[in-house]
């Protein structure tokens, strides 16, 4: 029986039925569950819908940590431990706490910050178990995981140094060491919001040099992602 609930809840390869509907299912809800926070107003066909989602969620939830054996391929209780620090585990848990009301009237401060309400946008990580597109990027991420540290260390490297270069050039125009790492991330970027900029005639020379070189560091990800992606599509057509 419980093999069976398994073989339901998970993402279905196309032959098993029941299996696609509980899939289609499950995106439904999780997109109904979104459409509130788009709205400032609590309206009252929000909420039931809110309430009815999450009780499906928190049903999934308790099927697939009753199954967890079942998914790390491991019949022991260790799979069960296991299962709650997964990723897809930890995001289905956050994703349901700001719908119960026990929790929310314990919160008070994060409800007044509407930081609980803002947790139920976690619920997008859901539709990653059954999107195939998704899958295709992750395994992307996993497989370019080295290259992409690279390019994050020295996009990094490059900030903190922009940084204190242009704060100790422009004391004036930066009032703390943040700031500096504000201006370095946004000239890094190329977004240029115009809020915080040097005046002298040598902090500007670096924000150009530091855009300059920020453009290439940009484009590196981009080109790996890339090459990962078309791989990845090209074993899947092997496949």
């Amino acid at each position: 029986m419980r093999k069976r609930i398994f073989e339901i809840i998970e993402v279905s390869d196309g032959d098993d039925r029941l299996s696609g509907i509980y899939d289609t299912l499950m995106l439904t809800l999780i997109i109904l569950s979104l459409i509130p926070l788009a709205f400032k107003k609590e309206i009252l066909v929000f909420s039931v819908i809110d309430k009815v989602c999450a009780g499906v969620f928190i049903l999934d939830y308790i099927l697939r940590l009753s199954t967890a054996d079942y998914k790390f391929g491991k019949r022991s209780v260790s799979s069960f431990i296991r299962y709650p620090f997964s990723f897809m585990a930890i995001i289905d848990l956050v994703s349901i706490l700001p719908s119960i009301s026990v929790l929310n009237s314990g919160f008070k401060v994060l409800r007044v910050m509407r930081m609980m309400r803002a947790l139920r946008v976690f619920r997008v990580f859901k539709t990653f178990r059954y999107s195939k597109s998704v899958r295709i990027i992750t395994n992307v991420f996993r497989r370019s995981k080295e290259p992409l540290i690279a390019v994050c260390t020295l996009a990094g490297a490059y900030i903190l140094v922009s940084a204190l270069v242009i704060f100790n050039v422009e004391p004036d125009s930066f009032d703390t060491f943040f700031d500096a790492i504000y201006w370095a991330t946004v000239s890094l970027t190329t977004m240029g919001y115009g809020d915080i900029y040097p005046v002298t005639t040598a902090g500007r020379i670096i924000t150009m040099i530091s855009s300059i070189f920020g453009i290439a560091i940009v484009a590196l990800p981009a080109g790996i992602i890339t090459a990962g992606y078309m791989n990845e599509i090209n074993d899947e057509s092997e496949k």
